[in-house]
């Protein structure tokens, strides 16, 4: 994909996972990436994540000192852990303090960490802390600007983020940043205390730091070399995925694909900042490219397949209901009273179909059925448990005859059942529903028909 612009000048923001960030070896290759391009002017690290199998991430003895400290408890030997992980990477990377000459130290941070989270400990505060200590190294090895998140990233009173505030005065503070690290992770609640975003909430930042910058290109570093047609725990070595619409990352991130975190894409979605997904172990890799709209044509009919388990079908059946003013609102009605939010709504003439998560309805079932016969007085009504969904997407079925059919024959030809089929009327995807225990099966068939057969 070209990297020019009208000007010939590029700007980028890269964001590291914690796979990336795990220790001084991953930590030098980050920086090696950096400054191996000079656009690269803005960085979001992550959290140091897992060195080996059985290793803890740095965010979850963080969660866990957090329980600790709420129970009255000492801290001391978590918060030493945590410590020696940091001390690890800076004497790793023979950082120096420029002041002083000697190595550098976050003994004041840990301080400041175990005041707080002794006299008035938060969960928010303590999991943000990995991202901040992170950040304060990175900056240090490339010589960069520090920028506290908390000073620029803002949630209004419902915990949601003030995109507008945060773009403006994040997008000020870069203006006289020549290069800056600014912390995944977390930002400043309405009541001035730390919040963060939900796991995975790095991959937000980084997109909110493209869109303030005007940034050219969004690079998101990790452990793969991009998205994979299927998942790599279902399909052995799935093919990859060149270039991918923010529509088609949308549907299948919602499903499960889980490279990227689902809400990454909307800070740069309006701007037309493409993401780029690269691998920190194979920096020569291209990745993969999240783009607004390509006219590239896909390798394959579909873009990727994903799916989740564990969704229950209520099925209600009425006859005429189709002729009946506001019915759905009034089913709606029912599961609605009861917080439960809905997945998927197939229907016909006489039936209508609601998926939700099973985990969610178990426990309100009856609650929600007594509802629905009171607000809607049905004939009957249905319920089917231990079912997975399982989404087909690709800009290029719209084009291609025949798609739904041949997904259906590669379903029937591996024996599994179809229990729920629903087509979105932009035909860029189609989510059909099979028993949990066909879930593996069910993707492989599909895989196999439209990728294995035509490579």
């Amino acid at each position: 994909m070209s990297q020019k612009t009208g000007s010939g000048v590029m700007k980028k923001v890269v964001k590291f996972g914690g796979s990336s960030l795990a220790d001084a070896e991953q930590f030098r290759k980050a920086a090696d990436i950096v400054r191996a391009d000079k656009s690269r002017i803005f960085v979001v690290p992550s959290a140091p994540g897992r060195r080996f199998d059985g290793d803890t991430k740095v965010t979850d003895l963080l969660y866990k000192m957090d329980e600790i400290a709420e129970k009255g408890e000492k801290i001391d030997d978590i918060l030493g852990k945590i410590r020696a992980r940091y001390a690890e990477i800076a004497e790793g990377l023979g950082i120096k303090d420029s002041a002083t000459g000697k190595p550098f130290s976050l003994d004041d941070e840990f301080e400041k960490i175990r005041v707080k989270m002794t006299t008035e400990p938060e969960r928010d505060y303590a999991a943000s802390r990995g991202e901040y200590l992170n950040s304060l190294i990175m900056a240090r090895y490339l010589g960069f600007e520090f920028i506290d998140a908390r000073e620029v990233i803002f949630f209004d009173e419902n915990g949601v983020l003030d995109s507008e505030k945060t773009n403006n005065v994040l997008g000020d503070r870069l203006k006289n940043a020549k290069n800056a690290v600014l912390p995944g992770f977390y930002g400043c609640g309405a009541d001035g205390r730390v919040k963060t975003f939900s796991r995975g909430g790095s991959d937000i930042t980084g997109s909110i730091m493209a869109r303030a910058a005007k940034a050219d290109v969004y690079e998101n570093w990790t452990d793969v070399s991009g998205f994979m047609v299927a998942d790599p725990r279902v399909v052995e070595d799935p093919e990859s995925i060149d270039t991918i619409t923010y529509r088609e990352l949308r549907e299948l991130s919602y499903m499960g694909a889980s490279v990227l975190h689902e809400e990454a894409i909307f800070p740069v979605r309006h701007e037309g900042i493409p993401i780029n997904i690269r691998n920190t172990n194979r920096p020569d890799d291209d990745g993969t490219w999240i783009v607004e709209s390509t006219c590239q044509k896909p390798k394959f009919v579909i873009t990727g397949i994903a799916g989740k388990k564990d969704f229950c079908s209520v099925i209600i059946n009425k006859a005429l209901m189709n002729s009946e003013i506001g019915f759905c609102r009034k089913v709606l009605q029912a599961f609605e009273e009861s917080g439960i939010s809905i997945e998927h709504m197939p229907s016909g003439i006489d039936t209508m179909t609601v998926v939700v998560h099973e985990s969610e309805f178990l426990d309100k079932e009856q609650h929600v059925v007594s509802a629905i016969h009171r607000l809607t007085d049905p004939d009957t009504i249905d319920i089917e448990a231990d079912l997975a969904l399982i989404a087909i997407v690709g800009r290029g079925m719209k084009s291609m005859r025949g798609t739904a059919g041949r997904i259906f024959a590669a379903l029937a030809h591996a024996r599994v059942n179809v229990r729920m089929i629903d087509q979105g009327s932009s035909e860029l995807n189609i989510i059909v529903g099979v028993e949990n225990k066909d879930f593996e099966t069910a993707i492989r068939a599909i895989y196999d028909i439209f990728v294995t057969t035509q490579i």
